[in-house]
């Protein structure tokens, strides 16, 4: 698991908000040059970042447009894995 994370992160970059990101994504699979591997994961990415705007939505209407990262998308998608538990001591 710790693998898929790191593979995630390599590929990261924040943008100043989540709906930019989606826009950049958008634009990305609409060109017709991106290449075969480049639309994959530009597709996995923004497959995630929609359906975590769709499970954050109360968040980002009340102003929280922060670009999530990769454990963020992870997480929010294996909340049971060990990297995404929270423990209260």
């Amino acid at each position: 698991m710790e693998s898929k994370i790191k593979n995630l992160k390599s590929h990261e970059v924040l943008m100043e908000s989540i709906e930019a990101h989606i826009k950049k994504d958008k634009e990305i699979l609409n060109d017709p040059t991106t290449n075969p591997q480049m639309r994959r994961h530009t597709e996995e990415e923004l497959h995630d970042l929609i359906e975590y705007e769709e499970h954050h939505h109360d968040e980002i209407v009340a102003g929280d447009h922060h670009d999530p990262n990769a454990i963020e998308l992870f997480c929010d998608q294996h909340p049971d894995e060990p990297e995404c538990l929270i423990y209260d001591d």
